[in-house]
């Protein structure tokens, strides 16, 4: 909740600066009103005309764009176990933020990133309610194999009361057969006592032993899910971080990569999610395929992935250059129209844990690295 209230404040601020902006541009005599782009608006910068909102428009832009990375990481963080699914469409309401938006698109992304995040408050209380019900569900279970030892206990004490009291009567008792005909039925209820006891604690302790085994089942299957990114199968954001922090705290020399897919954009836009999807699930796979066993592949979100090396700047970068040879290339994927065959390339940026280095700054020099090669007509 505390993500959603931050993210409802700083979008009220946002529409706060956008609706200055807008009164700025009306008083500039535009006739289309509503529908002028954010660019021409911008473009009043250069022109003389109001600088001073213009600048304000272009950081209220950016600050959005920041702010709903920032949610989409935070949400993942908080709710693994949801998946990806939230966070990669607030990344693509990012990605689609641009000067050439009209406001009515502006306020149209404003709408869907409001829903979008009520969508994911009301999914995040449900699964935690649904863990804490499974959780009631054990202690019950529990609390009723307890109870049912208590009560096995009871009889047992009563019955072990009846053996003495017989016990008691043989001392009383003169005749012999009379004795030990006594000792023989005292010693036969004593013994049927002591097997029944025997054998209900066995199923009890087997109905617990099943119920327990059942829960842990789960929580591995949990917190398997929680590491792993729902739609390719490869670790998540949150485990690769894990793993780097460990490395970190060790001081292992390792290397990060950062993978993106150039014009993934053009793919959804083009022939539709259901399309990028299989292309990125695809990709993902060649990723594997071409990895060795040492090598941690995950995805970082959207369109881009992440592989840990263990070892030098010189590994690595062989590495490298081999996936490269073999995730690029043709793909064929699935589409409304049919199949359709695209030829794939993707930009991979690599840096090395310097000494004293913190995770931040690592990803920073890999991303920037990766940005670098990336196409001048596919930077955004």
């Amino acid at each position: 909740m505390e993500i959603v209230n931050r993210a409802d404040t700083i979008a009220g601020s946002l529409f706060a600066h956008r609706a200055k902006a807008r009164s700025v541009i009306q008083g500039c005599g535009s006739r289309r009103g509503s529908m002028i782009s954010i660019k021409k608006y911008l473009d009043a910068k250069n022109s003389g005309v109001n600088p001073e909102a213009a600048g304000l428009l272009a950081v209220s832009l950016a600050a959005y764009r920041a702010a709903l990375a920032q949610i989409a990481h935070s949400s993942n963080n908080l709710c693994p176990g949801l998946g990806p699914s939230f966070s990669d469409q607030l990344l693509a309401l990012a990605r689609e933020l641009n000067v050439e938006m009209s406001e009515e698109k502006m306020s149209a992304s404003g709408r869907q990133a409001c829903q979008q995040l009520e969508q994911w408050g009301v999914e995040a209380a449900r699964h935690y309610q649904n863990k804490s019900d499974e959780v009631k569900e054990l202690l019950l279970a529990m609390l009723s194999t307890a109870d049912g030892v208590g009560q096995r206990d009871e009889r047992t004490a009563g019955q072990i009361h009846q053996v003495t009291e017989r016990l008691k009567a043989v001392a009383s008792l003169e005749d012999l057969t009379e004795i030990r005909a006594s000792i023989e039925s005292s010693a036969a209820l004593l013994r049927t006592s002591i097997d029944r006891m025997t054998e209900e604690g066995k199923q009890a302790v087997a109905q617990l032993r099943g119920q327990v085994t059942s829960y842990q089942t789960k929580l591995e299957e949990a917190e398997k899910l929680a590491l792993r990114d729902s739609l390719t199968g490869l670790l998540n954001r949150l485990c690769i971080e894990k793993q780097m922090e460990r490395r970190i705290a060790a001081n292992t020399t390792f290397c990060v990569a950062i993978i993106d897919i150039n014009s993934f954009k053009q793919v959804n836009d083009q022939y539709g999610h259901m399309a990028g999807d299989e292309l990125l699930k695809q990709f993902a796979s060649e990723l594997v395929s071409a990895s060795r066993s040492s090598d941690i592949v995950g995805r970082w979100g959207g369109d881009e992935f992440v592989i840990l090396f263990d070892g030098t700047w010189k590994e690595a970068t062989t590495q490298v250059e081999r996936l490269e040879k073999w995730v690029c290339g043709n793909y064929t994927l699935k589409s409304p129209a049919g199949a359709v065959t695209l030829s794939v390339h993707a930009s991979m940026g690599l840096a090395e844990l310097q000494s004293g280095e913190k995770m931040k700054d690592l990803l920073d020099r890999a991303d920037k690295a990766m940005y670098n090669k990336k196409p001048a007509n596919t930077k955004r």
